[in-house]
């Protein structure tokens, strides 16, 4: 579960000047739902994301997660509740060293259920979770992760990002880097993932297309505010060109050009 009650994120420009990406913005995601977040260049997404992990710190408002109170909480104390996957196949792993070193980090990120008893013992538990990504990387564990193709290390974040088991998955444009073969087996393992484990999940997306396919729910930003939240038999109706009118709708007719909106 995720509730934002009236938070704000300013970054300070310099000269006594700020720039307030979040504004007084609320949102709740129940437990197991997932979120398309959408929006114009500088909306505040990614924004958003940060300030659910921890990255950056609110100026006023209360993040929850689960029911608890992680506002004054840094990242790291949060990792418990959140798994996380940005948009560069990079940025989720470390590439110096080997998968089974990168997935022993991620393994150990929050409280333990359980001992890792030997590491062959963990290095077979890893091959099994590996091999569930179909991409025949079981069979690589010693390699280092910087042999990887960009589709098999962002799989290979995802199930990082999964694997101690948090509560909330954030995904930021995690496809958008990948070709579209890849894209579209990291898509089908993020939705496997989500229902396996009955995460809430935000993903943040510049594909509508996508957006509408991908959640039961649709979020549009735009300077810092949730402008539309999409839902139910609203959402189930809406296509593409709806959401563009949406746009228009309520931003106003400056937005003219269709490929200025949502990207």
């Amino acid at each position: 579960m995720i509730r934002l009650h009236n938070i704000e994120v300013s970054f300070d420009l310099g000269g006594g000047q700020e720039h307030t990406v979040l504004k007084n913005l609320s949102l709740e995601v129940e437990r197991g739902q997932t979120v398309s977040v959408i929006g114009s260049n500088g909306a505040g997404k990614s924004t958003l994301l940060n300030a659910i992990a921890g990255t950056v710190p609110v100026r006023a408002g209360k993040i929850f997660l689960d029911d608890s109170d992680v506002t004054p909480l840094p990242e790291w104390a949060r990792a418990m509740y959140v798994g996380r996957v940005r948009q560069d196949p990079l940025a989720g792993t470390a590439g110096d060293m080997t998968l089974l070193d990168n997935l022993a980090l991620a393994y150990r990120k929050g409280p333990r259920r359980f001992r890792i008893a030997t590491p062959p013992k963990f290095a077979r538990e890893m091959a099994d979770k590996v091999a569930e990504l179909g991409m025949g990387l079981e069979d690589r564990l010693r390699e280092n992760v910087s042999r990887l193709s960009g589709g098999q290390r962002q799989a290979l974040t995802l199930l990082m990002a999964i694997l101690s088991r948090p509560s909330v998955l954030l995904l930021d444009e995690h496809t958008a880097a990948l070709d579209p073969a890849n894209a579209e087996i990291v898509g089908e393992l993020t939705r496997r993932f989500i229902a396996e484990f009955n995460l809430t999940a935000l993903i943040v997306t510049h594909d509508m297309k996508r957006a509408l396919e991908q959640a039961g729910r649709v979020v549009m930003m735009h300077e810092g505010e949730i402008i539309a939240d999409l839902s139910g038999a609203e959402k189930e109706k809406m296509d593409v060109a709806g959401l563009v009118r949406l746009f228009k709708k309520v931003r106003g007719a400056e937005y003219a050009e269709d490929r200025d909106l949502l990207i």
